[in-house]
């Protein structure tokens, strides 16, 4: 009875992770061979997992990353000039994100740029770090209607704090003014605070373009470039040749 009751109060003080750990060492035959100091331990352990599993399950969440990616399930198999070393090197601790830098994947579609790039941030998100996926079109598309009811100094504000930015399929068409102004504003609060990930099927090389007014154009990537990795993906579209296999196992 005494110990339901501290099981129930230990829930109550939203102390789960210790509660299930307490009503398996009620249950275990070998608990009493184990000093107080011992089980004592185990119980903080079991809490200290529960309440970082809890933290990482509502940072993935909230990252919006829409489906399984790990940097464990890479495929170096495929042609994409993939470098191995440089993808452990960023995803060891995402030290890029702790150090506030940038990455850039470029390349044609279908070759995984997104996919990668989730990756990335379910890394970052692993490591302890808040992270953010948004496609280009919502993310300018959330910011004009921000505008329009009012809250748009809060929505800038939020981009501007999550510690990675990742923003997919970039400058795909060019540019329009207020998504010009908006990404200033948005580069100009992360730089050397967040990171930010881009992917993109345009090379970097023509982004100023894209981007358009040349002074604003030179302040973004300026906030942009400087201090930022680069992934150049090349080969055949993975979707083309995936359902290329399949058609070629239908025919067989």
């Amino acid at each position: 009875m005494l110990n339901q009751e501290t099981t129930e109060k230990l829930i109550q003080m939203r102390l789960r992770g210790m509660a299930e750990a307490l009503r398996e060492q009620q249950e275990s035959a070998d608990v009493q061979l184990l000093t107080f100091e011992e089980r004592l331990g185990l119980l903080i352990d079991r809490q200290w997992t529960w309440r970082e599993n809890l933290a990482l399950d509502r940072r993935l969440r909230n990252g919006r990353l829409q489906g399984p990616a790990c940097v464990e399930d890479i495929d170096y198999r495929a042609s994409r000039g993939l470098d191995r070393q440089m993808v452990r090197s960023l995803a060891a601790e995402s030290a890029w994100v702790r150090d506030r830098q940038n990455l850039f994947i470029t390349g044609a579609t279908g070759v995984g740029k997104t996919w990668l790039a989730r990756a990335f941030a379910h890394k970052a998100c692993r490591d302890g770090y808040t992270a953010l996926f948004i496609k280009a079109l919502e993310l300018f598309r959330n910011l004009a209607t921000a505008r329009a009811d009012g809250s748009h100094s809060k929505v800038l504000y939020q981009l501007m704090k999550v510690d990675l930015l990742v923003v997919d399929d970039w400058v795909m068409a060019p540019m329009s003014d207020p998504e010009r102004r908006d990404f200033l504003e948005i580069c100009d609060g992360r730089y050397q605070n967040r990171a930010t990930l881009l992917t993109s099927q345009m090379p970097v090389e023509v982004w100023h373009k894209q981007i358009g007014e040349p002074t604003m154009a030179d302040s973004i990537l300026d906030r942009l470039v400087h201090n930022a990795h680069r992934i150049k993906l090349g080969g055949e579209s993975i979707r083309k040749e995936r359902g290329g296999v399949k058609t070629a196992a239908k025919k067989a």
